[in-house]
């Protein structure tokens, strides 16, 4: 049974000489993103857990310096505009994706080394002004690694439409993103190993020890990764030359002509809007779901990685599910529709389960969540690369990454936000100065039910995205670039 809302296909006649993706291939690919879970796990699962729980830092002061790389997200459209116009090491997308892995993997020790400096400080004389200079390098160092990972991640996503196409761009996406998960879970799998030995309220030196072996380990495998996933598929399989009706020509299109050419359709900025709304409401409790474990579930930090391997599991249960049986019977839409409907009875459902205090029965919700996380992240972004035309792929693809990134950034700050906030609200009614561990749910729940609040918002903007519409209107753009540069 065919799609309900399927593009047309970009295959052209002069494609039909290159040769196809093998499963193998996909898989292959599918290896960097898998490098991305484990760095992601790195971050979001293990740093902001030691600087919350372990060193007392305040969870805004630690989800905001964290957040800070994705506000370095413009720099998407621009590494994008990049990768279409200037080649690097003599690949449009490969020498962008070597080196910005190399200086992920380098300021990511970087960071971690500056939270230990916190962390002596707060130790020595508890928070105070002499602690900001190191908030504002570690803020630094997190906007570098945001550059890093856009120069890295946006040309790989461009490569990847560069050398699929119709018939085998979903079941692409669908093991590229089932890797994500298994980095993730691979990811747990190195952390609970390295971190195992450290117990709740561990001395401060042990969990240095530990947590510095973890940070050198995974990023140099990460990078290994990374240059087998990609090294040759570019000059195989690419369909770029191909497809752009720039031809052969070195230019290109400029930066600005590429921004026109992206802000032609309406629909860029629907499409721009649901992404925010969605990713905003997925990603909120990034920075506060293990500190919620911990505080919460009374569970360990090897514990609480927990929850990203179950996550990890849903949303590769969800994803293959989706690719193969969803998809194709709902189409790309109505997928991501349902998704979020899921999401969000499922974010309510780990709201409900602080009042058991049962640690089970949170790593079941979690896992459910991450059923739905697969069902809507494989349909939209599918639905994402069919909003993309064969010149400025990486331009286009810069711009979804920005709208995912700004919001991952604010759902990580206004998790912490909201945490802190629901806190105070709790110490005032309660007229005490700590909030007790009974309580304590209540502030996290407040974050779960913003996010299912905003599922509900993403579904309706999604309602008013027409495909046809944008691609008719980029393609007239790009026509009018080409016969501007002529006149």
């Amino acid at each position: 049974m065919s799609s309900r809302d399927v593009s047309p296909p970009l295959t052209d006649r002069s494609e039909t000489g290159l040769p196809k993706l093998s499963l193998f291939t996909m898989l292959r690919l599918g290896v960097f993103n898998m490098g991305l879970g484990i760095m992601s796990l790195l971050t979001l699962g293990v740093l902001n857990r030691v600087m919350i729980e372990e060193l007392r830092v305040p969870a805004l002061i630690a989800a905001g310096t964290i957040a800070v790389h994705q506000f370095m997200a413009p720099a998407r459209v621009w590494f994008g505009q990049m990768s279409d116009s200037k080649p690097l090491l003599g690949y449009h997308r490969s020498g962008y994706i070597w080196l910005g892995i190399v200086a992920v993997a380098v300021t990511s020790f970087c960071a971690l080394q500056v939270v230990w400096q916190i962390g002596l400080r707060i130790a020595d004389g508890g928070w105070g002004s002499p602690i900001y200079p190191w908030v504002g390098l570690l803020g630094l160092f997190f906007a570098i690694y945001g550059l890093a990972l856009s120069a890295t991640s946006t040309p790989f996503t461009a490569l990847l439409v560069d050398v699929s196409d119709e018939e085998s761009r979903s079941r692409l996406v669908g093991i590229g993103w089932a890797m994500l998960m298994v980095g993730i879970i691979t990811g747990v799998i190195i952390t609970s190993i390295v971190l195992k030995p450290i117990e709740l309220d561990a001395p401060f030196e042990q969990i240095r020890r530990a947590v510095n072996r973890l940070f050198i380990i995974a990023p140099t495998v990460v990078c290994g990764l990374a240059i087998l996933s990609t090294f040759g598929i570019e000059r195989k399989y690419s369909r770029l030359s191909s497809r752009s009706s720039l031809g052969d020509r070195e230019d290109g299109l400029s930066f600005r002509q590429a921004l026109n050419i992206l802000t032609a359709s309406r629909q860029t900025g629907l499409f721009f809007s649901f992404l925010l709304v969605l990713s905003l409401s997925l990603f909120m409790q990034d920075a506060i779901l293990e500190p919620y474990g911990g505080e919460v579930f009374g569970m360990t930090i090897a514990e609480t990685t927990q929850l990203n391997a179950a996550f990890g599991l849903g949303t590769l249960l969800g994803i293959i599910v989706t690719g193969w049986l969803v998809v194709p019977r709902l189409g790309k839409k109505r997928t991501v529709t349902l998704g979020c409907s899921w999401g969000a009875l499922c974010l309510l459902s780990i709201a409900l389960a602080g009042l058991t205090g049962t640690p089970q029965i949170l790593l079941t919700t979690v896992f459910l969540f991450g059923t739905a996380s697969g069902i809507l992240t494989l349909g939209a972004i599918v639905l994402m690369l069919d909003l993309t035309v064969a010149e400025t792929a990486g331009t286009f693809i810069g711009a979804w990454g920005l709208a995912q990134a700004i919001a991952r950034g604010s759902a990580t700050v206004l998790g912490g936000g909201v945490l802190d906030g629901g806190r105070a609200l709790l110490r005032a009614f309660n007229g005490a100065a700590e909030v007790g561990q009974p309580q304590a749910f209540l502030a996290y729940g407040l974050v779960f039910t913003l996010q299912a609040v905003g599922m509900i918002v993403a579904i309706l903007l999604l309602s008013r995205v027409n495909i046809k519409e944008f691609q008719a209107n980029a393609k007239a753009a790009i026509t009018a670039a080409l016969e501007s540069d002529m006149d």
